[in-house]
């Protein structure tokens, strides 16, 4: 399995994330297609090739093919809007948020699969990236679709596990020489 194999390479000095990773994962009460499509987008959020390498096969294994792409869909869109939105709101010049955006971002309106997990991806992504403004507003749908805080939650605590995995194994491989 593919997520032993991802838990084997973190360093015991991280031994928090190696217990956090099987429970975040294995211990989810997420639906299978919230949790892998939130477990994938953030993998390829987290920018390690390991952590994609180790989780992407299982993810595409327990998605069917339309949440499979959607879960990318979400991570390469929040890729562009966090970096955009997060810049328009640490600006200390408000003008440039009454700006049009005049980025293509069809994708949300239509995603493929349930809005609400599109946006809990996207809220995920956007929890790995930093953007405040993204978090809020896609918390905000979440909340208003029904979505309990302790979902949106569960989807942070994803974000938040993932990301510091990839950051830890990518930084030994470095620290490694490889």
């Amino acid at each position: 399995m593919a997520l032993d194999e991802l838990k084997s390479a973190i360093p015991d000095y991280a031994k928090d994330l190696r217990l956090n990773l099987g429970s975040v994962i294995g211990n989810s009460d997420l639906p299978q297609q919230q949790l892998w499509g939130t477990v994938l987008a953030c993998a390829i959020a987290s920018r390690s090739p390991k952590v994609l390498r180790e989780l992407e096969p299982e993810a595409k294994a327990n998605l069917k093919p339309e949440a499979y792409q959607a879960a990318k869909s979400a991570a390469a869109i929040m890729a562009m809007n966090n970096v955009f939105y997060r810049t328009r709101h640490l600006l200390s010049d408000p003008e440039y948020g009454t700006l049009r955006a005049g980025l293509r971002m069809n994708v949300i309106g239509n995603p493929g699969v349930e809005k609400v997990d599109f946006e809990l991806w996207s809220l995920a992504v956007s929890a790995i990236n930093g953007c405040g403004q993204c978090l809020d507003s896609h918390e905000q749908v979440l909340r208003k679709a029904g979505v309990e805080r302790e979902t949106i939650q569960e989807a942070v605590k994803i974000a938040a596990v993932i990301q510091a995995v990839g950051v830890t194994i990518d930084s030994e491989a470095v620290m490694a020489g490889a």
